[in-house]
């Protein structure tokens, strides 16, 4: 695996999990029974925590990473050469 390759598969890994953990804790207004008045959707957060589920992906997402890399690493999961159309 190469350098870019390893990185395309990391940001992919990590979008994927992103996706997985927005959810998670998540309280919309609703639900809190808090009035957002005119113009405020009550499906919204309350608070989102942005940052600590960012952080929270990039762990999940280094460690199933790790994962990979190592299955690949001792081929247990061979990938195929394939040619790759620049020479």
């Amino acid at each position: 695996m190469t350098w870019f390759t390893g990185i395309a598969i990391y940001f992919t890994i990590w979008w994927t999990v992103l996706f997985a953990v927005l959810p998670i804790g998540v309280v919309s207004h609703a639900e809190a029974g808090i009035d957002k008045g005119d113009g405020g959707d009550p499906g919204a957060p309350v608070d989102p925590k942005i940052k600590k589920k960012f952080i929270t992906t990039t762990w999940i997402s280094a460690i199933v990473f790790s994962g990979l890399w190592l299955l690949l690493h001792f081929r247990v999961i061979p990938l195929p050469n394939l040619p790759s159309g620049l020479g």
